[in-house]
């Protein structure tokens, strides 16, 4: 499959002395950024769990090509690639637990959670990267849903 509209090879960072070197600050955690993100990753987890799907691909993720959500056995690239996911994998209610939200500035955060499922009790993960997108507020822009087996 070829990569989506608007990939670009991923840039390697500087090396860390030139990190070192850098006055720039941010703010990690503010609290009214936090309760953003939460609500948002609260409202997508109820439409997840209701599967309603026009919801989680029209409220929650971003709507641009360049968003992917990965998840067990569907490598999903841009809006309608998700929507189809979505649509042929119905939600299965599920617990969530050590759910973590960091937010970094204003407008970037990632929300990571464990969850099990009711009906099996399999565990799993969720990975996702959340930005502020001008005029649509908070989008998940990358995803990653996977089965997690303890060692």
């Amino acid at each position: 499959m070829p990569p989506p509209p608007g990939w670009s090879k991923p840039v390697s960072p500087p090396p860390l002395s030139q990190h070192s070197k850098r006055k720039h600050t941010m703010d990690i955690n503010k609290p009214d950024t936090v309760a953003e993100v939460t609500a948002a990753f609260e409202a997508y987890e109820r439409a997840l769990m209701a599967n309603d799907v026009d919801a989680l691909v029209g409220d929650f993720f971003w709507e641009d090509p360049r968003v992917l959500r990965y998840s067990m056995g569907v490598n999903s690239y841009g809006p309608d690639e998700i929507r189809a996911a979505r649509t042929r994998i119905p939600s299965a209610d599920r617990t969530l637990e050590r759910t973590i939200i960091t937010t970094f500035g204003d407008d970037y955060a990632t929300a990571n959670t464990e969850f099990t499922r009711t009906d099996s009790g399999r565990r799993g993960r969720q990975s996702q990267t959340w930005a502020r997108i001008p005029g649509a507020g908070w989008r998940v822009v990358s995803a990653h849903v996977s089965w997690y087996e303890p060692v």
